[in-house]
């Protein structure tokens, strides 16, 4: 009959424990050493005006701190919490007795395997006169059952080594005893399986199982079917595609783009904005009036309000407020990529670009609709007038004629705005000279960042080297369009940190690339960002980064005029639009050979399904020449045939 032993000192549970510790804790601790021994970030290379230099100071103040702070960390705590469980539960493994020990005399006397009868007789003798219940007085550590418990063992080791009955009993049972009990280790506790015990330990099961886990799997179910796969709330996307219309600029894209806040999670902190909206009021004047009966609740309210107080850049006077309106700028970028792939998958051009230019009033803390360059700058208040300024060089290089005290800090912002340069932009198909109707179209365009601090400001245009149109540089392009990359892979560098000292964060500069139908309000493709753009190196050989846009050419011949635009997500202006002609040609354009090509590749085979059945239609097809072994052998056999019916 088998004896039944649970786990009561919890052994089993201490294993298990273990290694579900190990296997949490071992990549976690490695991850926060690796972020400890690097110790502190650097200041990014980027825009050297005093706004920027006090915004990253301020921003890497919040990251760094003391050794002593980087430690006492909730994360830090938590993992040397995790280690000293693992510790203790180790200790106690380490400690524990085994209960299902293999029964070995020899290690019970203390003797090697294989002495003799005489040195185990001679050995016995010693351990009676040191362990005999008559020779030991019990101490505070040893009591006289343990004293007698021991001596019992040692005997029935000896006598399981000399006695004839009880060595033929630990021979054939493994134990001098004889049989013994079949022992099966149970890894819970017994109150676990005891009757008075059942009601809890079901009502616990049944809380876990039937309530505890059903509720976080329909959080998780019900939380992401409530969001997009932008990652905001489908109530949210449902605002933004019906307050999207066909002829909606940035003022009614902004309108639209507030209300969204209501359904979206901010930090709220409820600090009063009475003062702040009253001094946007002042300001803005009837617009403020038209903005705000826009809102439909009050999240939409506050957000409007906090909003249009980063575009002012006034203060808010309360450490909660900023950092509610650190909250809500930081979520601008999620909600507006939503915004923008609503109004692409629309394929309307005017509210697509209005999107892609509220990321750039955002950054530059510029009250949306107003073109004014030279608020980008230092020295300049953000709701100055639009300006007729085109090119913010011509700004500097004013401020630098008339000697205004703000040139320097001027010289320096623009120099950390970054210039896109377009170096090549032009239409490939893989493998053919012309574009055919319906074939895949690459657009193919070469970029590169102005280096804005070696450019004159005395109203001189530099000359700009065109990139050669070598055999290997069009091999590159020609691996590059093969490739399943957006952006040629090339070794970059930091091209540093935008100018954008009202941003909460450090901002790159980045650009979206459209093609689009002006006349038609249409995107020909959906937008492609544009991020890590080299900046120009003159000694380099292929000085630019190449990237790709791919699309199907309309399936009719003639001329196409469409534009190109390059849109800043962080710079307002920072946008360059060019004219590009796509020509389709009919396949009679391409020669005798590759026309073969094409018909090779398209007409089937007449000994297929689809061959017969276009031979039916009257269609072309592919003939399949017949090898000469075959015709050898159908003459034969038909010789011999021949032969056969002449003999009979």
């Amino acid at each position: 009959m088998a004896n039944y032993h649970y786990d009561e000192a919890g052994n089993m549970a201490a294993y298990f424990l273990i290694s579900v510790l190990a296997i949490i804790l071992v990549p976690v601790t490695l991850s926060t050493v690796t972020r400890f021994a690097a110790g502190h970030p650097k200041d990014p290379k980027g825009c050297q005006c005093k706004l920027c230099v006090e915004r990253r100071r301020q921003i890497l103040a919040r990251t760094k701190g003391s050794p002593l702070k980087m430690i006492l960390t909730k994360r830090m705590f938590s993992v040397l919490l995790g280690w000293s469980l693992v510790a203790f539960l180790a200790y106690k493994v380490a400690n524990a007795q085994d209960e299902n020990k293999v029964y070995n005399p020899f290690d019970i006397l203390g003797i090697a395997a294989g002495t003799s009868e005489k040195e185990i007789k001679s050995h016995f003798k010693k351990l009676s006169k040191l362990y005999h219940p008559d020779k030991v007085k019990a101490t505070l550590n040893q009591t006289i059952d343990e004293i007698e418990k021991r001596f019992v063992d040692i005997t029935k080791a000896y006598k399981a080594l000399t006695d004839e009955t009880i060595r033929r009993n630990y021979e054939l049972y493994g134990h001098p005893d004889g049989r013994q009990e079949l022992s099966m280790g149970i890894a819970i506790p017994s109150w676990i399986v005891e009757g008075k015990n059942n009601v809890w330990v079901l009502g616990i099961y049944g809380i876990l199982v039937g309530g505890v886990l059903p509720g976080m799997v329909g959080k998780w179910w019900f939380g992401n079917r409530g969001r997009t796969k932008e990652g905001v709330s489908a109530k949210t996307a449902e605002g933004f595609w019906k307050g999207l219309a066909e002829t909606s600029g940035i003022t009614e894209v902004g309108k639209v783009f507030v209300n969204a806040f209501q359904h979206e999670r901010v930090t709220k902190v409820g600090g009063d904005l009475r003062k702040v909206e009253g001094e946007i009021e002042k300001r803005l004047g009837k617009d403020w009036s038209e903005l705000k009966s826009s809102p439909a609740d009050e999240a939409s309210t506050r957000a409007l309000v906090l909003l249009y107080a980063h575009f002012l850049r006034l203060e808010l006077g309360s450490k909660a407020l900023l950092e509610e309106q650190k909250s809500l700028l930081l979520q601008t970028p999620l909600l507006l990529n939503a915004y923008l792939s609503i109004a692409s998958a629309r394929s309307w051009l005017s509210p697509t670009l209005a999107v892609m230019r509220l990321h750039a009033y955002i950054a530059q803390a510029i009250v949306p609709g107003r073109r004014s360059l030279q608020a980008q700058l230092p020295g300049f208040a953000p709701d100055a007038p639009a300006d007729e300024v085109d090119d913010l060089s011509d700004v500097v290089r004013q401020l630098r004629e008339s000697g205004d005290e703000r040139a320097e800090e001027a010289q320096k912002a623009f120099t950390g705005l970054g210039s896109l340069e377009i170096v090549d932009m032009r239409f490939k198909v893989i493998g053919e000279r012309v574009v055919t109707p319906s074939s895949i179209v690459f657009l193919l365009v070469k970029l590169r960042l102005k280096d804005l601090s070696t450019l004159p400001i005395d109203g001189t245009k530099s000359e700009v080297a065109e990139p050669e149109d070598s055999p290997s540089n069009n091999e590159i392009d020609e691996k590059f369009l093969h490739s399943r990359r957006d952006a040629e892979e090339i070794e970059v560098g930091d091209t540093g940190v935008a100018h954008a000292p009202y941003w909460p964060g450090l901002r790159k500069p980045g650009w979206w690339l459209i093609l689009a139908d002006d006349k038609s309000n249409r995107i020909v493709v959906p937008p492609l960002k544009i991020m890590d753009v080299p900046l120009s190196d003159p000694s380099k050989e292929r000085n630019y980064r190449c990237y790709k846009l791919q699309f199907q050419a309309p399936p009719n011949v003639g001329l196409f005029t469409w534009k190109v635009y390059f849109v800043s997500d962080t710079f307002i202006g920072g946008e360059s639009c060019r004219d590009i002609v796509l020509k389709i040609d009919d396949v009679s354009a391409l020669n005798a050979e590759e026309q073969h090509l094409e018909d090779e590749i398209s007409d089937p085979e007449e000994d297929t399904l689809a061959g017969q059945m276009a031979a039916m239609r009257g269609g072309p097809v592919k003939k399949v020449p017949v090898a000469e072994e075959d015709s050898d052998d159908s003459l034969t056999d038909d010789g011999d045939e021949d032969d056969s019916s002449d003999s009979d």
